[in-house]
């Protein structure tokens, strides 16, 4: 029965082959060009389908099962089958951010003591091989075989190089979130030099999913470490770009589970198919950008209420997490604040021109005096408390070590004006104040941890810690 099976696929191959031979001369396509998509091709698309959709146990078990049926094929064939399937490993462990945490180490070529530059590294050696023999083919394998062979492993030692280098920069992440400050600028430029480095590195049409995953990857991080980075300059429009280029790049990426999702639904029937579980990278980067938004909306409050109604404004930051605008308002009212407000330094912007988007040929004069401190957010009320407003600027200024350190919450009361102030310095160019009418004392646990907390979270660097898969945040 299989006789007749391979006999009639030959005879079709044979069919095909004598019907397009005239042709060839006719549009001037060469042999390659006319030649039946090979079963190895075929093998290898459908691998890298199923790497792109993030189907890493699928994808490994495929190609072990290929390398048992093709024990008589070419030494290069066997060797790719073997360095694919450890691919397919490398990739889930990258995905899933296993390897955070994790030391050097191991016996076995993917062992959880594995760093994953270690995974990485004897892949790229096993594809070199790999390189090498298919350029100095032995026999049993077609020529045009072994090229393709040959150069596909070549480019996928640039993405295991590639991938190497992120992972070092997720790891350099993971280790900012115990930081004050994270450098957000830094990791971007780091980001955008491996993108220059290796984005036509690996660029085979059976490598575009794989080029894909990749670039949209790297380009989600960059946008929202980008984003980070000009929410911490009060910009308003840089910062809802990219905050817009994430989402849509994300929205791309969720697709590809829902696709999965679906093929499962179609191929096995029903509806009790267990839903794809999109891999902890994924989430995490998720996570980053509702943290960002989080931020973004209470820095650019008064610019975004704007454009809705107050109680529709509520509705909607409420949906944040953390719901800054909820948890100043919920400590006013608990505590009898008379005042929260955030406020930023602009003290040599040159560019400065208030809240929200201006035109960039628009013209104002530059703020002076108490001007050069706007009120980011002032709550309740929405207006700036005027008539603190040169106390406050007179404890930033004489008190100014003591909050750069951006760790300490700095006291002092005014028996003039019989008020209390509480100030403390989420990043450099923003200070969070506290007002209270009559004495409170400098220790009120309930004022310094609502400070602490409310400065830390609005520091960001809490998400980059819970990098590591199970980590609280």
């Amino acid at each position: 029965m299989e006789t007749s099976k391979a006999m009639c696929v030959n005879e079709l191959y044979v069919g095909l082959t004598k019907r397009l031979i005239p042709l060839k001369g006719r549009y001037g396509m060469s042999d390659e060009e006319l030649r039946p998509v090979p079963k190895e091709r075929a093998v290898l698309e459908s691998f890298f389908t199923q790497l792109g959709m993030f189907s890493f146990d699928r994808a490994k078990d495929y190609v072990e099962r290929e390398k048992d049926c093709s024990k008589s094929a070419g030494a290069t064939w066997a060797s790719l089958l073997a360095a694919l399937a450890h691919l397919a490993a490398a990739e889930k462990a990258y995905h899933n951010m296993t390897f955070l945490g994790q030391k050097l180490g191991g016996q076995s070529f993917f062992s959880r003591k594995d760093s994953i530059r270690t995974i990485y590294t004897s892949l790229h050696n096993e594809l070199k091989k790999v390189v090498s023999v298919g350029r100095h083919p032995s026999g049993g394998s077609a020529p045009y075989l072994e090229e393709l062979l040959s150069h596909l492993s070549e480019q996928l030692c640039h993405f295991t190089q590639a991938r190497m280098e992120v992972a070092d920069l997720y790891e350099k992440m993971h280790a900012l979130g115990s930081q004050k400050t994270v450098n957000s600028e830094e990791l971007v430029s780091v980001l955008e030099s491996i993108l220059q480095k290796y984005s036509s590195r690996f660029h085979h049409p059976i490598l575009s999913r794989l080029e894909s995953s990749f670039q949209v990857e790297v380009d989600v991080l960059t946008q929202l470490l980008s984003c980070q980075a000009e929410i911490s300059e009060w910009h308003f429009l840089p910062s809802l770009l990219h905050l817009h280029g994430a989402h849509t790049k994300l929205q791309a990426w969720a697709l590809v589970f829902e696709r999965q999702r679906e093929t499962r639904k179609h191929l096995f029937g029903g509806q009790s198919q267990k839903a794809v579980q999109p891999p902890h990278l994924y989430l995490w980067l998720l996570r980053l950008q509702g943290a960002l938004l989080a931020k973004f909306s209470f820095y650019f409050h008064e610019a975004l209420s704007r454009q809705a109604p107050t109680s529709e404004m509520k509705a909607l930051t409420a949906r944040t997490a953390p719901d800054y605008f909820g948890k100043v308002s919920t400590f006013i009212r608990k505590h009898d604040a008379a005042s929260v407000s955030l406020v930023f330094d602009n003290r040599g912007s040159a560019s400065f021109q208030g809240h929200g988007y201006h035109h960039p040929h628009s013209y104002r004069e530059a703020p002076k005096g108490v001007d050069q401190f706007p009120a980011v957010v002032s709550l309740p009320g929405g207006e700036r408390p005027l008539t603190h407003w040169p106390n406050v600027i007179m404890i930033m200024s004489d008190r100014a070590s003591e909050l750069n350190s951006l760790d300490k919450v700095t006291y002092f009361y005014d028996d003039k004006v019989q008020s209390t102030y509480f100030l403390t310095r989420p990043e450099p160019h923003f200070t969070l104040v506290v007002i209270f009418d009559g004495r409170k004392s400098e220790k009120d646990s309930n004022v310094v941890a609502f400070l602490q907390e409310l400065a830390a979270s609005l520091r960001n660097s809490k998400p980059f810690s819970t990098l590591k898969p199970g980590s609280k945040g």
